[in-house]
């Protein structure tokens, strides 16, 4: 199995880099292969908490160089809840790549365990028999606090119900719950492993050099 590492996050601040620069990312330095994954940046304001940025990915296998060259940019420009991401953000910036593992079915909302397992449910709309479905990553829950209710109830309303959340609507339910792998980067870690890689440190059109 392949696990999510160094080199893809560094692949996706490299793809971004680049996307800045209107030039090609320097090639991968990771093994290819099939997974679904995901791509989530962060940016850290006033050296607080990092806040989320963008999250896009997929829940079907992609061939990884392409998904991260995909999802990178797509995360970072394209995800309708923010404003694109600048270049003159980057040194704000943190990368998490996620490769999604163990899907399973599970029996009932309530079977699976926080921190551990992703999340992905369809159910009906009762209010005008819509099919919704939306997913949330492992960390997601723990990171805030849910209990499982909370869990679903927001991934619920997340899939653009708007409804009132019943305990028999919640029974119905369809949960596949899965497990990934991730490894995150914040900027100037990627500017030090570019450096010591590659002799010199990646320089951004539009954008001021940070202090490193």
């Amino acid at each position: 199995m392949v696990a999510a590492n160094r080199e893809m996050v560094v692949f996706c601040f490299d793809t971004l880099v680049s996307h800045y620069n209107s030039e090609d990312a320097p090639p991968p330095a990771f093994d290819e292969g099939q997974h679904p994954l995901f791509v989530t940046w962060k940016k850290v304001v006033n050296g607080g908490e990092p806040r989320l940025r963008g999250c896009i990915g997929t829940l079907e296998a992609r061939w990884l160089i392409n998904g991260f060259r995909d999802y990178s940019l797509n995360s970072a420009l394209r995800d309708r809840r923010f404003p694109p991401i600048q270049a003159k953000e980057l040194p704000s910036l943190e990368c998490t790549v996620s490769i999604l593992t163990d899907y399973e079915t599970a029996n009932h909302y309530l079977d699976w365990e926080v921190g551990k397992h992703g999340l992905i449910i369809e159910f009906t709309d009762p209010d005008n028999n819509t099919k919704r479905n939306a997913t949330y990553l492992p960390e997601v829950a723990a990171h805030e606090g849910w209990t499982k209710t909370e869990a679903i109830d927001s991934l619920m309303r997340k899939s653009g119900y708007n409804g009132t959340i019943t305990e028999s609507l919640r029974k119905r339910v369809r949960l596949t719950r899965y497990q990934s792998t991730l490894f995150t980067m914040n900027y100037s870690e990627y500017v030090a492993y570019v450096k010591a890689t590659r002799g010199a440190a990646p320089s951004i059109d539009g954008a001021k050099p940070g202090n490193y």
